[in-house]
């Protein structure tokens, strides 16, 4: 799992740092930053996963990993 988080979004809630705080630290006015490189280890998916769904502004996104699957040609 890889997740980013939005800055711009957070309002401070600080829900991200109850769930996951050593990946969710806040800093000195209450808004959550993202310590690491966004990898998230199996076993900490959960509650990444939880701070991620109780993020009441969504300001934590999800990366999914691009498949290898051709694009088709759009008609012309």
């Amino acid at each position: 799992m890889r997740v980013k988080l939005d800055r711009t979004m957070c309002d401070g809630f600080g829900l991200c740092a109850k769930h996951a705080p050593e990946y969710f630290p806040l800093d000195d006015w209450g808004y959550a930053s993202l310590h690491g490189d966004g990898i998230v280890p199996e076993a900490d998916e959960p509650a990444v996963t939880r701070a991620l769904l109780d993020c009441p502004v969504h300001a934590i996104i999800e990366m999914r990993e691009q498949t290898d699957t051709p694009r088709r040609p759009r008609p012309t």
